[in-house]
């Protein structure tokens, strides 16, 4: 079973659509606190589940994002959400996907954000692998350290040094299978990048102007080939732009849920 953190999720308080906030590796559903907080404030329903092993999530060896996607549907049932918004960042993207290929009836819309949609290409694969054998020898500290300086743009460093530590002290605290856990289930992910024609529901692309992991012309090309996306560029924002651009990650974010409840 999954742990999650959320906003207006009793039974009586919910709102007729929900959203569904999917965090990145290595990181937890934390990561999303500043629009749990926003969004739940306004009176949206928010779920945002923590993948296997982090943050109380039950462990679970080998698992892969199909594995995962059936496991939020059965968080969704259990709360009594039928459809969300799925906004996935990096991992989350990879995250959204798999939930939109398996249960696209239960998708209202889908932001993407500072994410792919391709698989991995064999340098990719060979990459990771040495990244599990570093932190399987090095500990969830080595994580940190290869994460933490592609993660933001260049003036939060010095401008916003709190957010570094509280981003380093989120990865810090996962266990090294769980991490590495979740770099495989990354490594097998399905190629997504096949289905981006046939996504029928409303989506927004956001990345980070400065994202170097996967920068602007990565979510562009998602862009072009979803039929009336929209994409957005948030400036002073690197990989994580919902935690370095929180106020307008939020009212765009904010301001899609509210056109798309305006035209269902």
């Amino acid at each position: 079973m999954l742990t999650w953190r959320s906003a207006n999720t009793a039974e009586g308080s919910r709102s007729r659509h929900a959203l569904l906030l999917l965090h990145a590796f290595p990181l937890s559903a934390a990561m999303w606190q500043p629009q749990i907080d926003a969004l739940g404030e306004t009176g949206f329903t928010v779920v945002a589940p923590n993948a296997y092993g982090i943050e109380g999530s039950e462990e679970k060896e080998g698992w892969n994002f199909t594995d995962y996607a059936h496991e939020l549907a059965a968080l969704l049932d259990s709360l009594g959400i039928e459809r969300v918004t799925v906004a996935g960042l990096s991992m989350g993207g990879y995250q959204a996907f798999e939930f939109y290929r398996l249960y696209p009836d239960k998708i209202t819309s889908l932001v993407l954000c500072d994410t792919r949609a391709e698989g991995d290409a064999p340098e990719a694969r060979a990459g990771r692998e040495e990244f599990i054998r570093a932190v399987e020898q090095k500990g969830a500290h080595e994580a940190a350290e290869r994460m933490i300086p592609n993660f933001f743009s260049p003036s939060t460093y010095t401008a916003k040094p709190h957010l570094v530590i509280d981003t380093r002290t989120m990865i810090e605290k996962q266990s090294v299978p769980v991490i590495n856990a979740a770099m495989r289930a990354i490594m097998t992910r399905n190629d997504a990048t096949p289905m981006l024609g046939a996504i029928r529901c409303p989506v927004l692309v956001v990345v980070g102007a400065d994202d170097r992991v996967t920068p602007k012309a990565t979510a562009a090309a998602i862009n072009d080939r979803i039929t009336g996306s929209r994409l957005l560029v948030l400036p002073d924002a690197g990989h994580l732009s919902n935690l370095e651009q929180p106020e307008e990650f939020t009212h765009t974010l904010l301001g899609h849920i509210e056109n798309l409840m305006a035209s269902l």
